[in-house]
């Protein structure tokens, strides 16, 4: 979709709203190694403001969005108010920023993108660096689903020190927020005998320190999350991201 948002329309040929939204919306896109589709577009009135690089507002939407690190979203919304940009930078296909911007946010993130992400390297591998009575554990066949009455279930098999003699570890928790910017899980039921039990409580204690907006957001960005919702088969975050400048990529923490 990135390669859809330059045509082969001469640049100097678009008007002046089109060209920023282009660009901007590439920009974006460009942060995610590939995505289902991709929209963008600017607001300003009279168009001439742009040429000051004032823009009365920003909207950009993005479905399957799949960044490097492996990780997916199934749907982006970001709502800007009162931009302002160097406007010649666009003429090169860059989006510069001249103050930060506050943008609202929404995100949603299906059943497939939680168990997903659970199994991207990006994340076994923050994962793997809990240390259980000593000894390195092994992840493997993690699921994550949502139950009917709106908790998230996380299965997994865990080697621990040996990868070859995985524990069965299953627990059901409701999901919230904490202070804006920790994904916490809480109400935790455990299944299985003592040792998978034993083994689930040090998991979550580590995932629940694991889950800072902090450790996954885009370089020069700052997320913050109001409230989230649990569906049928996915979770929508509503929140705003501060943006300094546009990033480049993602922070690994």
């Amino acid at each position: 979709m990135v390669t859809a948002l330059f045509t082969n329309v001469p640049m100097q040929n678009q008007s002046g709203d089109r060209l920023v939204s282009k660009a901007a919306g590439a920009a974006i896109a460009a942060l995610f190694k590939s995505s289902d589709k991709v929209e963008a577009n600017v607001r300003a009135e009279p168009v001439a403001k742009l040429l000051q690089g004032s823009l009365d507002g920003f909207d950009f939407i993005g479905k399957g969005m799949r960044m490097y690190n492996g990780l997916r979203i199934e749907v982006m919304e970001l709502y800007l108010q009162a931009v302002s940009i160097d406007f010649s930078a666009i003429f090169t296909g860059k989006v510069k920023l001249r103050q930060p911007i506050q943008a609202t946010l929404r995100t949603v993130l299906t059943e497939s993108d939680l168990t997903t992400s659970f199994n991207t390297p990006f994340v076994v591998e923050k994962l793997q660096r809990l240390k259980y009575q000593g000894q390195s554990l092994h992840f493997q066949n993690t699921q994550m689903t949502i139950t009917e009455d709106r908790a998230l279930r996380l299965k997994t098999q865990i080697g621990v020190g040996n990868p070859n003699q995985p524990i069965d570890v299953d627990f059901t928790a409701n999901v919230e927020v904490e202070d804006r910017r920790k994904i916490k899980f809480v109400n935790v039921k455990y299944n299985g005998d003592q040792e998978s039990v034993d083994l689930g409580k040090s998991l979550i204690d580590h995932v629940n320190n694991l889950l800072d907006l902090d450790k996954f957001a885009l370089e020069n960005t700052q997320l913050r999350v109001d409230r989230l919702r649990v569906g049928r088969d996915d979770i929508t975050f509503y929140g705003i991201a501060k943006i300094e400048q546009f990033p480049s990529g993602i922070k690994n923490k």
